[in-house]
């Protein structure tokens, strides 16, 4: 295997859609950092990451120290988090609470997200000098397909100013429109699992939205995200009337002794994205049994391999496995799929957001058949760079002054008074 002879980091903004949750609404575009790995042999590898100023800093101080580096993983995790001193703790804003949608934000965590894309990218490069896709290299697949869940969201039909993207999709602001996205979300991709993004409009509201949906598919799983947004109080509601209708509720109060205190008095499933995000905060949450489903993803955890033993652990302790999902591209969901077929234990469909997503960097998006995307067992990721898609977003995040997502500034635009609410909201 030849080393690595470059290393390229690119920031792009690519556009998404006005989706609303508890901190605000989605902007127009939102930043994303593109890794490539090249060798000295012309094998280029691909790895993709959050795109805010935090992240793409260490992204690029890091890279010029792998060029010349064996074509190897080990060790990648230690290298990067010793890179945050180069980059300055002072320059990381560790005080933003990661949009208050992930959890709290700390350097270590936020190291662990640019590891994330090197190391898919040294997978991916490896790959295509060997001959192999990524998930031989992960130890070969267990599952041809990987299984994933619509992912409804209240929205706007439009963003405010005419001149900013338009999907077609329309509004969904109450029980019907949310069931007429799940129903068009079934039809085009053939998903047969919905998760609704919730925290947007009072409990009752939403709660009628998951029955409707239960109406509407009635043998299909549905789950329910507020981040965080309930008191215990409300929480226990919730979780008493959609007993036997979700199959998990994910995240519906903050912090890892408030969701064992309603795993305690409740018989619903609670997952998290938010209360376990790194290995450190696993020990509290299953000892008090704070949850019954932890979501996976390889940004959050560090990698491929990472995401393995994180399935490993939740395998011993008997804890539910899936998958989430950030506005990822398609290397990202390349990366999601690969890991996924290694994981004999993944319990639930994945999340993904590549319906809203309508731009990429790869030439050949991936489809969705069934509401599952094929495992590819082409070399490496087994997707290809599309560089004039590249060049095009990366011109756009020049032209533009966006270098972080905010969801409550691009809400203050249509309400200025708007402010993210505290927890809880309800």
């Amino acid at each position: 295997m030849s080393p690595i002879a470059e290393v390229r980091v690119t920031p792009i903004l690519i556009s998404d859609p006005p989706l609303l949750n508890l901190q605000g609404v989605h902007q127009p575009y939102t930043p994303r950092t593109i890794v490539e790995v090249i060798t000295e042999d012309g094998a280029v590898g691909l790895g993709e990451t959050y795109g805010d100023l935090d992240y793409l800093r260490l992204a690029e101080a890091f890279a010029p120290k792998l060029t010349g580096s064996a074509l190897t993983v080990n060790g990648l995790g230690p290298r990067v988090a010793a890179c945050t001193r180069q980059v300055g703790a002072e320059r990381i804003d560790n005080t933003v609470q990661a949009e208050g949608l992930r959890g709290s934000r700390t350097l270590a965590k936020i190291a662990a997200a640019v590891t994330s894309a090197f190391e898919v990218a040294i997978f991916d490069a490896l790959g295509r000098e060997l001959g192999v896709p990524v998930h031989a290299l992960l130890g070969g697949k267990v599952r041809d397909a990987v299984e994933y869940s619509a992912y409804l969201f209240y929205r706007w039909a439009e963003h405010p100013e005419p001149d900013e993207p338009r999907d077609g999709w329309g509004a969904a602001l109450d029980p019907a429109g949310v069931v007429a996205q799940a129903k068009r979300m079934a039809d085009d991709y053939g998903f047969t699992s919905f998760k609704l993004k919730g925290g947007v409009f009072e409990p009752a509201q939403e709660v009628a939205a998951i029955l409707a949906l239960h109406d509407e598919f009635p043998e299909q799983p549905l789950r329910l995200d507020p981040n965080g947004a309930w008191s215990v109080e409300t929480s226990l509601e919730v979780a008493a009337r959609l007993d036997g209708v979700l199959e998990y509720l994910e995240d519906p109060t903050t912090g890892t002794a408030n969701m064992a205190e309603v795993a305690r008095k409740s018989a619903l499933p609670l997952a998290t994205n938010m209360c376990v995000t790194a290995f450190d905060e696993i020990p509290e949450a299953f000892r008090l049994d704070a949850v019954q489903v932890v979501l996976s993803d390889h940004h959050y955890w560090g990698g491929l391999r990472a995401t393995q033993d994180l399935a490993a652990i939740c395998r011993t302790y008997g804890v539910g496995l899936s998958m989430h999902s950030n506005t990822h591209l398609g290397i990202s969901l390349a990366a999601m799929t690969q890991v996924a077929s290694t994981v004999p234990s993944l319990d639930y469909a994945c999340d993904t957001h590549r319906p809203w997503q309508t731009e990429d960097v790869i030439t050949e998006p991936h489809t969705f058949s069934g509401g599952l995307v094929k495992v590819s067992d082409a070399p490496g990721l087994g997707v290809e760079l599309d560089r004039d898609s590249l060049a095009a977003l990366h011109q756009r995040w020049l032209d533009s002054d966006v270098r972080r997502r905010d969801d409550a500034a691009a809400m203050r635009r249509v309400d200025p008074a708007w402010t993210a609410p505290g927890f809880p909201r309800w």
